[in-house]
């Protein structure tokens, strides 16, 4: 794979049973790209591990006074000189491939999984989390695969420098054998420490993203409340509780480098003297004690990879299993994964019918403005879900239906193209108000029309007096990101405006005009009713206003429908209902409750 050749058609499925496992399966399927750095690797390393060689001879051709053989030993660093600038260059490229590769092989992996799940995600990872793997974890992901092919391409050349000058010079090599092992394996009891605390830096890393993630969020609300100075508090000080634990991180990994240069030094020191010693009882040749040195010395280099690759482990080791998290969260489907008796086709092929959950017991006839009352909001957000087919993860509930097909069974696409869901809390992307309507829609509703039915007339204007445009197009003026300069009102009819537009055969709106007057929410009734005649629409709401020109009032209480009917007559009839609808307290619910059952 190159990197001309991204995105790749199809990312794979990955092992997201641990973070190890997916590190594996990530290196496993960059196999070719990984025997290819080795390969260079190798010609670099192994090109650095014959100079010391060459030096020798050189040397020991100068005591000799040979004049050949110091041409040879030039020729011989020359071409040694070639292969490593060759294999060093290659090694770059290659090994760069790899991490943009892995990189952009995680970032498709995580942006599927986001479209399959969608605002089902956020609620089961924190925001923060979701912004950390797709942002830092992913780069220190792929940090990991491309020092993978470094460190192997070096632990070669250091068996080769070990291999050749047992051969060489057996006398030192066997010194410098043994004390190989030692070198590279003594920073292993330092590593658990270490990796610990690189773990409680990045989580409180993690704290502080998501803290500063809804700050900005919220800064509106914030700066209405005059709650600035005390969130800017909470952040200085998580910001300074990531600045503790990168410094007592650092000191850990301080004391590993200083390590990695301690012993190769006391090793360098040893087989001088002893080498020294060696020369003066005339043992071995002055050229062969400067090779034994060179190589040595030039040990060091390929000895720092031991450490790089340590780091990059220890550091991508919870990165990956943050991704493995979030990568295996599910959708519920049937075990094949695919549509169970509907044919591909057209928007006019997909399952129509009532809409049904065996679940809960609660239907929403094909056609009817159905309203939902439900006492906690968390349940209702967790309901549309369900209706949507949203599902994060089996919980051994049956299949919510449309008609007779479960939405389950459905391919994603599917599924979401029949059941539009819209969330209580919709994202707008940046952009301009003609793109954010440009979605795929049935066609049968002009996006003026779904603007007025969202009450958009004053968020128009507003557009219109930000537009650079001469002709002052509100379709043309741009939104910023997650419409932040437009308030919350103005934000939730947009995105009502453009679940209208797409025209879906069941539309779910979660308490679509909780950010709004209550003027204006019976505009936006009256419109969602008006435009949405003959189709069928569910929605989540606790305000009267709504619930007055719903068709059919289904009120869920713990899980299951225990009423239906419409408003006046359940809030003359049902106790709890009124207690919802009407913000009864807790007493006066009690009182209401009493009253029910004397009367009954």
């Amino acid at each position: 794979m190159q990197i001309r050749d991204l995105p790749y058609s199809d990312p794979g499925e990955p092992d997201v049973r641990s973070g190890p496992r997916f590190l594996y399966w990530l290196a496993r399927n960059q196999l070719g790209g990984q025997l290819k750095a080795l390969g260079w690797g190798l010609l670099q390393q192994c090109g650095i591990a014959g100079l010391p060689l060459t030096v020798g001879l050189a040397v020991q051709a100068a005591v000799d006074r040979s004049g050949d053989r110091l041409a040879f030993a030039a020729a011989l660093n020359v071409l040694l000189g070639v292969a490593i600038a060759v294999g060093e260059t290659m090694l770059h490229r290659t090994a760069v491939t790899n991490w943009i590769t892995a990189a952009a092989r995680v970032q498709q992996l995580l942006a599927r999984k986001t479209a399959e799940l969608g605002s089902v995600l956020t609620r089961r990872v924190a925001a923060g989390e979701v912004v950390a793997v797709s942002t830092g974890d992913v780069e220190k992901i792929g940090w990991f695969v491309e020092a993978l092919s470094r460190f192997a391409a070096s632990a070669g050349a250091l068996v080769v420098i070990c291999v050749g000058l047992l051969i060489y010079q057996p006398a030192l090599g066997v010194v410098v054998a043994i004390a190989l092992p030692v070198l590279a394996l003594a920073v292993l009891p330092l590593l658990p420490r270490a990796t610990k605390r690189a773990d409680l830096q990045r989580e409180r890393a993690g704290r502080a993203t998501e803290l500063a993630s809804d700050t900005v969020a919220g800064l509106r609300v914030l700066r209405g409340i005059g709650g600035e100075d005390l969130f800017l508090g909470r952040y200085r000080e998580a910001s300074q509780e990531v600045r503790r634990a990168a410094v007592h991180s650092a000191r850990m990994w301080s004391l590993i480098s200083a390590v990695q240069v301690l012993l190769p030094g006391l090793l360098l020191i040893t087989v001088v003297l002893y080498g020294a010693r060696l020369a003066l009882d005339g043992r071995i040749a002055v050229g062969e004690l400067v090779t034994v040195y060179s190589a040595v010395t030039l040990m060091l280099f390929p000895l720092q990879h031991f450490e790089e690759i340590a780091m990059a482990y220890s550091f991508s080791r919870p990165s990956a299993k943050r991704a493995a998290r979030v990568l295996a969260l599910q959708r519920v489907t049937d075990p094949a994964g695919t549509d169970t008796g509907v044919p591909s086709g057209p928007r006019a092929a997909l399952p129509s019918g009532d809409l049904y959950d065996p679940a809960t017991g609660l239907l929403a006839p094909q056609g009817r403005f159905t309203a939902v009352v439900c006492g906690d909001p968390d349940a209702a957000g967790r309901l549309a879900d369900r209706l949507g087919g949203h599902a994060a993860e089996p919980g051994g509930l049956p299949s919510v239906l449309l008609g007779s097909v479960a939405l389950d069974g459905l391919a994603l696409e599917r599924a979401r193209t029949a059941v539009l869901v819209q969330d209580k809390d919709p994202v707008l992307l940046s952009g301009t108000l003609r793109e954010l309507l440009d979605v795929p829609s049935s066609g049968q509703v002009e996006a003026a029309d779904a603007l007025a039915a969202a009450c958009c007339e004053d968020v128009l204007e507003a557009l219109t007096q930000a537009s650079v445009h001469h002709d002052g197009d509100p379709m043309d003026t741009r939104i910023t990101e997650r419409g932040r300069s437009l308030s919350g009102g103005q934000r939730q009819r947009l995105a009502l405006a453009r679940s209208l537009v797409v025209d879906p055969e069941v539309l779910v709106l979660d308490e679509p005009t909780s950010a709004v007057d209550s003027h204006t929410e019976a505009k936006v009734a009256e419109g969602i009713k008006r435009l949405r005649a003959g189709r069928t629409t569910v929605v989540f709401t606790s305000s009267p206003l709504l619930l007055d020109l719903a068709e059919r009032i289904v009120f869920v209480h713990e899980g299951e429908v225990t009423s239906v009917g419409v408003h006046r007559e359940l809030v003359r009839t049902d106790a709890r209902y009124r207690a919802v609808v009407t913000r009864e307290t807790d007493e006066e619910q009690a009182q209401a409750l009493e009253k029910v059952e004397e009367s009954a």
